[in-house]
Order: structure tokens, then C-alpha cells, then sequence
């Protein structure tokens, strides 16, 4: 190629392609039937986040007596004081501000865990002013497992009353006269589960409940063999933590289990920028 007269290299610099750009093909995503992990919504999200709490630790709890609608007196001071805890780190964080629904159960230690953070679920407005608290929504469904006539009876009563089912041998067998067997319970919560979320589609809801509701949700909600037959877990849920699930359409991912950070010892004050950039991430 010439050169341009008066030398240089300006002649040298080749004529524009007739041909069109076009950009690389984004790289070929694996198929559904293999993928690991979800792709990245491309538009608004129609994901919605299902939060379950398990209540502060109750005096049933400690009393050792089976907690239904009539053994059930609500938290300890312990117990106000770690959903507290969990209240001050969201109220920090952000991480769950602006809910859609709040939920829980018709038993007193998840109604007054609702009541403690439903404050820290305010939504903020751009200048930086709060909205009302959310209203607590109780739903029976959402309760832990029925004891019929063992409601209000000590264990000790209770076993020597009714000896007790053995839900590892047999999770069909109810707990007492009137109350539940494991299996039916684990529908049950299946069920009203999955009726809060259709109510709330690319919400978030927060949900009061038990331990007994976040072991259920994971038998029911991960394609675990046997899960809504009976199958058991004997999870470790602490009192206050979190657990959280995403849901599109009819299906579940489980986002979270047993977030209790909050209640390690130190003072929830002392989130700074990096943990509340790790919450709303998570």
C-alpha cells in the first residue's frame, strides 16, 4: 500500500470493511436438565422470596411442656431478646426491608416474634423516612404440628399417657388423640407454603412459624426421595434464625438455612459496610 505524498504513515491506514460488526454469540448456557445454577433474570424478576423465622425460644420451650394453642404462654426473656437481636441486624442491613406480607402462625411465641421485627421490616422511602410497620397475617397452617389431646401435657405426662408414635418407624401414626401424624403435618405445611407464596408472586414475605414448619418446608420444597412420605431430617434450627427460599412458579431453591449469625456474641451495632453488602446479597 503507498504511501501518502510528504511521507508519513497516514497512506497506510487501511480502508473501513464493507462487512458489518458483529458481535461474538454469548456463550451456550447447559441445558435445564443439567444446569447447577440458575441463570440471571433478564428482565424485572418474577421470583418470590419466602423468608421463615423460627420464633425466639419460648417457654414451652423450656418448661418442657407440648406447646399447642393451649400449652403455648409465648417467649422467654431469652427469647425476646434473640429475636430482638435478629430485628436490630435487619434493621441495620436493610436485608429484608419493604416486605409484602408478614406471616405467622396462631401460636403466641410466633405472633409475638412477628410483632418484635415487623418494625425492622419497614419499607424506606428515597429520603430516607419509614413506612408503617407491616400487619402479622396468622394462618393455622403455618402452626407446628397439632398435638390434639397432648396439647398442655409435660412430656413426661405425655409419655406415660399415650407412650408416643415412633415417626422414624411409622410417620403415619398421629401424635395423640385429635393431633397430627409427621406425614400429615408435612402436607399441611407444604400446602399453606405454597398458598403464601402464590398470594405474594415477585414479592417478599417474612413468616413467623417453627421449627417443625422449616424442617417440613425442606422435606416438601427439595426434591428429596420420600420427603412428603414421612421421611425425617432431626434438624438443629435455631431459635431466630432464618431460612430462605426462592420461588418461581412450582419451583423451590433454597437460598439459606439457619441463618443465626445474629446471635453471636457481639453487638449488632457493630455491622459495617461489608457485612451489609454481604446481607442483601444473600
Amino acid at each position: 500500500m503507498a504511501s501518502a505524498p510528504g511521507g508519513g504513515f497516514e497512506g497506510l491506514v487501511a480502508a473501513p470493511s464493507d462487512r458489518p460488526h458483529r458481535p461474538d454469540p454469548p456463550p451456550a448456557a447447559p441445558p435445564d436438565g443439567i444446569r447447577t445454577v440458575a441463570p440471571s433474570p433478564t428482565g424485572p424478576s418474577t421470583t418470590t422470596r419466602v423468608v421463615l423465622v423460627r420464633h425466639g425460644e419460648a417457654e414451652c420451650n423450656v418448661s418442657g411442656i407440648c406447646g399447642g394453642i393451649k400449652g403455648c404462654t409465648g417467649l422467654t426473656a431469652k427469647g425476646v431478646g434473640q429475636v430482638t437481636a435478629l430485628g436490630d441486624r435487619l434493621e441495620m442491613t436493610g436485608e429484608l426491608a419493604g416486605v409484602d406480607a408478614l406471616y405467622a402462625s396462631v401460636l403466641p411465641r410466633a405472633i409475638e416474634t412477628a410483632q418484635l421485627l415487623a418494625p425492622a421490616l419497614r419499607s424506606v422511602g428515597s429520603d430516607g423516612t419509614f413506612g408503617p410497620s407491616p400487619a402479622v397475617t396468622t394462618e393455622c397452617g403455618l402452626c407446628e404440628l397439632h398435638p390434639g389431646e397432648a396439647d398442655g401435657l409435660t412430656w413426661e405426662e405425655f409419655s406415660a399417657q399415650y407412650q408416643g408414635p415412633d415417626w422414624d418407624d411409622d410417620p403415619h401414626q398421629p401424635i395423640a388423640p385429635g393431633g397430627e401424624s409427621w406425614t400429615g403435618f408435612v402436607l399441611r405445611v407444604a400446602a399453606a407454603l405454597e398458598s403464601v407464596a402464590a398470594r405474594h408472586p415477585g414479592g417478599l414475605v417474612v413468616v413467623a412459624c417453627h421449627a417443625g414448619v422449616v424442617e417440613a418446608s425442606l422435606l416438601s420444597m427439595l426434591p428429596m426421595v420420600g420427603g412428603r412420605d414421612g421421611a425425617r431430617l432431626q434438624l438443629r434450627t435455631q431459635h431466630a434464625s432464618m431460612t430462605t427460599w426462592e420461588v418461581e412458579g412450582d419451583r423451590w431453591r433454597l437460598l439459606g438455612y439457619n441463618d443465626a449469625s445474629h446471635l453471636r456474641p457481639r453487638d449488632p451495632r457493630d455491622w459495617r459496610e461489608g457485612d451489609r453488602a454481604f446481607a442483601q446479597q444473600a
